[in-house]
């Protein structure tokens, strides 16, 4: 199997927000002489910040400056690390976590007015959301989340 391209990796790595963003800052002597070793992978570095102290003995600010990375950064990383293993050291999805307009109660609200005959237009629906609730939610959310309800519950 062929390796992938210092820039196909590079881009993957920035893709899925492992990219370290202070890769040049890793002076650990392991990411010098070992092509294994790649300091932009940022859970590669994490996870080797962490066994140093652990298996090292190796001060936290040392270790911490070593590959790059806060203090806090440090602390994050082995907290994440105790509780989820390797995957924990994996880059958070970012953004909202759930649909944080949409509310048990204003889908309380949304299948209420679903019940009426004829029923409203997604569109229509966003429209009263906003008059009753004062939220902004586009007709495609709402569809979204009445897919993701039916779809827990077939």
């Amino acid at each position: 199997m062929a390796a992938p391209s210092d820039d196909s990796k590079r881009r993957e790595l920035a893709r899925r927000g492992a990219l370290h963003p202070h890769a040049a800052q890793v002076t650990d002597p392991l990411f010098a002489r070992e092509p294994f070793f790649d300091r932009r992978d940022a859970v590669q570095v994490k996870y080797e910040m962490l066994r140093s102290v652990r298996a090292e003995g190796r001060p936290v600010s040392q270790a911490a400056a070593q590959f790059g990375f806060s203090r806090p950064t440090f602390y994050e990383a082995r907290a994440a690390f105790e509780r989820a293993g390797l995957p924990g050291l994996l880059p958070a999805k970012k953004g909202p976590k759930r649909a944080h307009k949409l509310s048990a109660e204003v889908l309380a609200f949304i299948d209420r007015q679903l019940d009426a005959r004829p029923a409203p237009t997604m569109e229509a629906l966003s429209a009263r959301i906003h008059e009753r609730f004062g939220r902004s939610v586009h007709p495609r959310s709402i569809r979204r989340a009445l897919l993701r309800r039916t779809k827990k519950n077939p």
